[in-house]
């Protein structure tokens, strides 16, 4: 019930929502003795989901924490951070979006953090011409759908599927895989890619199957799967089902087939659920590529500083770039009046974010190629080895167009 009550207050939000007029050119407006806001969109409950969500809040918290005013001209004007739970869920995602383009004073925002969310909420933000840049939103088709408020700092399921499909095949020497996915854009997405990869290199597809979030009992499904003999089962979601997943695959018999899932699971909650079934279970993730290791450590250091252990998800370096690109554009296309007050035109600073180029993030070089694609980060591949995911390989894009995999310490 209280659910329902929810998604009700949801949609009369979206319904409430004001609809700009073509001619329209909307305007932020920022008092002199003002504060620039920025939006934050991330899952902050929900098992398996909360620590990828608190994780991306954190990244932008410490971009804050070292960037706290921006400087239009000789004058600064302090920044905050606006952080909404968008339930990594389209429901979520379409609520935040309405709940923040109903606010005048939100410059842009840093999120959404699901696919789902992200698919969701670029209509509310394109009608209204808001501007986002996801850390997180992985699903390749979002930089193809003509949105025009969604961005990300994060490289495309396009490319991971691509590499976990050459390093199955190639690297593991695995021909025969099952795939299964949680439904959702993101998981299906992945899977779709990664399954057209691997066929292509000869592999089979023996047994496909989605799931839904939430779900807790697949052993059908997984004895399903055991009839098709696959020396591997790959699966598109997060960790609460993956955990579920990886711990039920015994009881089908299939104890020794490799577990391996992508940056939804990469989380030490996933293996906290899982167990000791957890262990072994290889991953996948963007990973910070490029010259920058030394302020990605320094970053590091004050994350573990701040909040006393180490990052709980892969995404903390991404959204500390989305907030400083959003800050950029302000800086760049803002402009102070004679009374003090800072206005900043929300076309001027789409624009100025489509065509960043050479921005020096801790995730990587980001250019932006005019849909709303910026980052061309390296994907990790990760293992479970005595309880805790450690590096076995790196994914890069080669200058022809193919895919380099590095075997960590080779």
């Amino acid at each position: 019930m209280f659910r329902k009550l929810i998604l009700g207050v949801c949609l009369l939000l979206v319904l409430a929502v004001p609809v700009l007029a073509q001619d329209e050119a909307p305007v932020v407006t920022v008092a002199a003795d003002g504060t620039v806001v920025v939006g934050l969109g991330a899952a902050l409950t929900g098992e398996g989901l909360a620590p990828l969500g608190e994780d991306i809040k954190r990244g932008a918290e410490l971009a804050l924490e070292a960037r706290p005013v921006v400087k239009v001209g000789d004058k600064e004007f302090p920044v905050r951070l606006d952080t909404q739970d968008d339930q990594c869920a389209a429901e979520g995602g379409q609520a935040v979006a309405s709940r923040f383009v109903a606010d005048p004073s939100i410059v842009a925002v840093v999120g959404p953090m699901c696919s789902s969310a992200c698919r969701a909420a670029a209509p509310v933000f394109d009608e209204n011409g808001y501007s986002s840049i996801s850390p997180s939103c992985t699903a390749p088709d979002l930089t193809r759908s003509e949105f025009t408020s969604f961005n990300r700092a994060v490289t495309s399921d396009a490319f991971q599927g691509r590499v976990m499909a050459e390093y199955i095949y190639n690297n593991l020497g695995i021909t025969r895989i099952a795939t299964v996915h949680d439904g959702s854009p993101y998981g299906e997405g992945l899977v779709n890619v990664l399954s057209e990869r691997f066929a292509e290199l000869g592999g089979e597809v023996v047994a496909a199957d989605a799931v839904n979030v939430g779900d807790t009992d697949f052993r059908g499904l997984l004895d399903d799967f055991a009839a098709q003999d696959p020396e591997l089962i790959y699966f598109g979601g997060f960790a609460a089902e993956a955990a579920r997943l990886a711990q039920q695959r015994a009881d089908a018999g299939l104890d020794d087939v490799i577990f391996m899932g992508a940056d939804g699971i990469v989380t030490d909650e996933f293996i906290k659920l899982s167990g000791s079934a957890a262990e072994g279970v290889y991953a996948s993730s963007a990973i910070p590529s490029g010259g920058n290791a030394d302020a990605v450590n320094k970053m590091l250091e004050r994350y573990r500083e701040k909040y006393g252990f180490d990052p709980t998800g892969p995404y903390h370096t991404q959204a500390y770039d989305a907030f400083n690109m959003i800050l950029d554009a302000v800086e760049a296309v803002g402009e102070v009046d004679d009374a003090g007050n800072l206005t900043v035109d929300r076309a001027k600073l789409s624009e100025y974010i489509r065509s960043i180029e050479d921005f020096q993030g801790l995730s990587g070089v980001l250019n932006c190629d005019g849909t709303g694609e910026c980052s061309a980060a390296d994907i990790g591949i990760v293992q479970v080895q005595n309880g805790a995911f450690a590096d076995v390989a790196l994914g890069k894009p080669a200058e022809d167009g193919s895919i380099i995999i590095e075997e960590a310490g080779s």
